[in-house]
């Protein structure tokens, strides 16, 4: 496995830096009414269509108990994700990372950035790192413009976007408000939350507020985790609870 700090500034270098698109309203007319509301909300008319950001993050992480974390992430679309943070353990940090690249997913933890704790990779890491990939696009909206992917509405608040990456298809289902600004995001995602055997469970994204960065407004405050929809998700589920301090776009 590659070192994290040179795979995180490899993946972002590897998205183009500039681009001769920009969004305009027009580009969603033949979607449902409520994701043209979504992308009237998210991407201002004029703006670059990216296809990557950077963002640094701060916040809370649940590992047998709440620990405080940071982290930079690039996602860049179609190619790759990595998540790279410390977190905090009774005063110690924690270094490590989780990836998909190219189709590989990977993760890799170390008491002091010396003591190995944990270390993945294979097909059911990738085909989780698939899923977290594509429900993290709400920071790269752009992503959703993609032709492939397939809009439906279930009503004026909910709508559905199908994507595909590395053989996994997702259905990522967004509720919003009336003005188009994202409340939740959840999809079935690939995992082991507690139990035996990976299968695919509910995983989801509370947004508790939201923040304009180059055109683009995004999720600032959320909260994320498994059993999402059910009583499960505040007793069992909810583990990742994070603040966006900055999004840069290319």
């Amino acid at each position: 496995m590659p070192l994290p700090k040179a795979s995180l500034n490899t993946l972002w270098q590897s998205a183009p830096t500039t681009t001769e698109s920009v969004f305009q309203p027009v580009q969603t007319v033949t979607m449902p009414k409520a994701a043209q509301r979504y992308f009237a909300h998210a991407i201002a008319p004029n703006t670059q269509l990216a296809t990557a950001v950077r963002l640094k993050m701060q916040g809370e992480i649940k590992l047998k108990g709440w620990h405080s974390f940071r982290a930079e992430q690039v996602i860049c679309a179609h190619r790759g994700m990595l998540w790279q943070a410390t977190v905090w353990m009774k005063g110690l940090p924690i270094f490590g990372w989780d990836r998909l690249i190219e189709g590989d997913g990977a993760m890799q933890w170390k008491l002091l950035g010396l003591l190995p704790l944990a270390k993945a990779r294979g097909s059911d890491i990738t085909r989780s790192a698939v899923g977290r990939m594509q429900g993290e696009y709400a920071w790269l909206p752009s992503a959703l413009l993609d032709q492939a992917v397939k809009w439906t509405a279930v009503d004026e608040t909910h709508i559905c976007a199908e994507l595909s990456l590395c053989n996994e298809t997702t259905h990522l289902k967004l509720t919003l408000n009336e003005t188009g600004r994202l409340q939740e995001a959840c999809f079935k995602r690939w995992g082991d939350p507690g139990e035996s055997t990976p299968h695919y469970e509910n995983f989801g994204v509370l947004v508790e507020d939201e923040g304009t960065f180059s055109g683009y407004t995004i999720p600032t405050r959320v909260r994320a985790g498994w059993y999402f929809g059910s009583d499960r998700f505040e007793t069992e589920g909810d583990f990742f609870h994070a603040t966006i301090d900055e999004a840069i776009y290319r």
